[in-house]
């Protein structure tokens, strides 16, 4: 499973899972239905996802060559939530307004983005 360490890798499946421009994710972020969705832990009050839409604002933005093992991390978590999440589309709801695509949203990925 080494090949799942190689950066550009890594970054790649980042991509493919984040469809969203920092600048789309930042405004989504600041909406009622962003932070109306997800886990709520440690007591901020903000979601997991909300938080982690934050942090790949910051991954969008950053230069490949200030990317730490912690950010690679952070990618992979990334492309492998999206991918679980993809897998669980509902079937019997308008996704546009769905639960389901909010928490994508603040994961960076719209499913209603061709």
């Amino acid at each position: 499973m080494a090949g799942d360490d190689d950066p550009d890798t890594i970054r790649r499946e980042f991509g493919e899972a984040v469809n969203m421009t920092a600048k789309e994710l930042e405004e989504w972020l600041e909406t009622e239905e962003s932070r109306s969705v997800g886990q709520k832990s440690g007591g901020s009050g903000e979601s997991t996802g909300h938080e982690s839409g934050r942090r790949i604002v910051e991954l969008l933005r950053a230069r490949k060559d200030d990317l730490t093992d912690d950010d690679y991390a952070h990618m992979r978590k990334v492309h492998g939530y999206v991918q679980r999440h993809l897998a669980q589309e509902p079937k019997k709801e308008d996704v546009e307004s769905s639960k389901w695509r909010y928490s994508l949203m603040n994961w960076g990925h719209d499913p209603l983005k061709g």
